[in-house]
């Protein structure tokens, strides 16, 4: 193809993911309110704790924070519901300037990062009303609690993409291996920055009184990583020996 059939291609494809994207986008501004209300239990929860004493509400600030909200729910759900969609497309796109081996190594990457982004944003799901509990007890007995209804969503929204994206972190230490720019060997030896780091990003992601939320972060990005050291140098093997089957009797003598 020319390059202005590619383009042709490429606006057509651009437009399928556009339109799926905005029918993503209603479907999911229909169900923001079961979602609006998992999302704010944490609050529910902290408010029946603290009693009349102290309010504890979701505010909306502004006359049109409602529909803000409910928007930027909609756009982010409608990127998931439609990611079937518009991920195909790239695929398709992409696919004929590929060669099998690619081809085999962006399925499995794909296939290894789709659902370790989802038990990220699972995970950040599951200590996220730690957060909002402990964060709740600074707040001074008598004193009201008022969470910005758009602040918290880019609380929630912020915290379950950043853990999510650090599940598949792993997953791309193995493409750098089975791409030939690192050794299982040279993954595996920074083991301790590897440990630091997930130490670190567990304690930005959680409040510092939070230690268990912590330790469960930086624990799991811990064995993901080990987990991608281990599956790194079982591929190296699997490549010295096709390597050393290869050689003609002479060379390996």
């Amino acid at each position: 193809m020319s390059l202005g059939a590619h383009l042709v291609e490429l606006k057509r494809r651009l437009i399928i993911c556009a339109i799926a994207l905005v029918v993503g986008m209603i479907v999911a501004f229909i169900i923001t309110d079961p979602i609006l209300k998992l999302i704010t239990e944490p609050i529910r929860i902290v408010a029946e704790s603290r009693g009349e004493e102290s309010k504890v509400e979701l505010m909306f600030s502004t006359v049109t924070s409602g529909f803000d909200l409910r928007f930027r729910m909609s756009f982010a759900i409608g990127i998931l519901l439609s990611a079937p969609i518009w991920l195909w497309q790239f695929w398709a796109f992409i696919m004929p300037g590929l060669t099998r081996k690619e081809i085999r190594y962006t399925v499995g990457f794909v296939a290894a990062a789709i659902p370790l982004f989802f038990a990220g944003c699972a995970t950040g799901l599951y200590v996220m009303p730690n957060i909002v509990r402990l964060m709740a007890e600074f707040v001074p007995d008598g004193a009201a609690a008022f969470y910005d209804a758009i602040y918290y969503y880019d609380f929630v929204f912020k915290l379950l993409l950043f853990v999510g994206i650090a599940y598949v972190l792993p997953v791309f230490l193995v493409a750098l291996n089975l791409a030939g720019i690192m050794s299982g060997r040279a993954i595996l030896k920074g083991w301790r920055v590897a440990i630091i780091v997930a130490v670190v990003f567990a304690a930005l992601a959680t409040p510092p009184a939070d230690v268990a939320s912590t330790f469960l972060l930086a624990g799991i990005m811990t064995v993901l990583f080990f987990a991608a050291a281990g599956l790194s140098m079982l591929f190296d093997r699997r490549k010295a020996k096709r390597n050393a089957t290869l050689l003609p009797p002479e060379a390996s003598a």
